[in-house]
């Protein structure tokens, strides 16, 4: 399998979401970069910039940065880690601390801080699993809000021929305090494609069960992300 077929896999979901029948309220197409330095052995920081549907959220616009603490690597993770280029995954455990700026049309501007720990796993047939705790601490015209996440990934590399991509699944509950109780819940479905030492695509699908509000909404989204990866430290 060449990069190109990587590549056109990507740019054919593209062409899917942006082709999708306007009457469709709820299928949403999500782009993401994110840009990581990686400092020394035990500290990184990364700028997201996305458009996201968060726990029910209408679609907006977030960015800001983030500033990650790991442990040592775990020879077992680095193996099972191969080929993808996020070295976080090779860590038994990431703390991370960040701020957002979230923006939406007609609507007054969020600020959120991001805490989060996310604890990695091998386990059998080379398979990987990413438990990751997260809080949100929002504050929108002066009110004050909070949700708790709890996302967990599954995944495994897989090589076809000299090439190697990165499928997964995930799971994540939304508790809302606005709400007082687990409102959303959703679904991925997706796939990770390593491009170079730098780069790396991540395609993918997602549904949301949304219990927030009612009457209850279902809603589809088609992601795009580019992962930009670099370091201070010789490899």
């Amino acid at each position: 399998m060449s990069r190109g077929f990587g590549l056109s896999l990507m740019t054919a979901l593209l062409v899917l979401a942006f082709c999708l029948p306007a009457r469709s309220q709820e299928t949403q197409f999500l782009p993401e970069i994110d840009a990581h330095l990686e400092l020394n052995s035990k500290l990184r920081v990364y700028v997201e910039a996305k458009n996201d549907r968060d726990g029910g959220d209408p679609t907006q616009f977030t960015i800001g940065p983030s500033i990650q603490f790991y442990l040592k690597p775990l020879v077992k993770l680095k193996r099972v880690k191969t080929f993808d280029l996020d070295d976080a995954k090779s860590r038994a455990l990431v703390v991370e601390a960040g701020y957002r700026y979230i923006a939406a049309p007609d609507a007054p501007p969020e600020q959120r801080m991001v805490l989060a720990a996310t604890s990695h796993f091998p386990i059998a047939a080379g398979f990987r699993l990413s438990d990751r705790n997260r809080a949100d601490l929002d504050w929108k015209s002066g009110k004050f809000t909070w949700r708790y996440r709890n996302k967990l990934t599954v995944e495994r590399t897989l090589g076809i021929r000299s090439y190697h991509l990165i499928p997964y699944i995930a799971a994540e509950p939304f508790y809302e305090s606005q709400y007082g109780k687990w409102s959303t819940t959703s679904l991925y479905a997706g796939c990770l494609f390593p491009v170079g030492k730098h780069v790396e695509f991540n395609t993918y699908y997602e549904h949301d069960n949304n219990t927030g509000k009612h009457p209850n909404q279902q809603v589809n989204s088609a992601g795009l992300a580019l992962y930009l990866f670099f370091s201070l430290v010789e490899k």
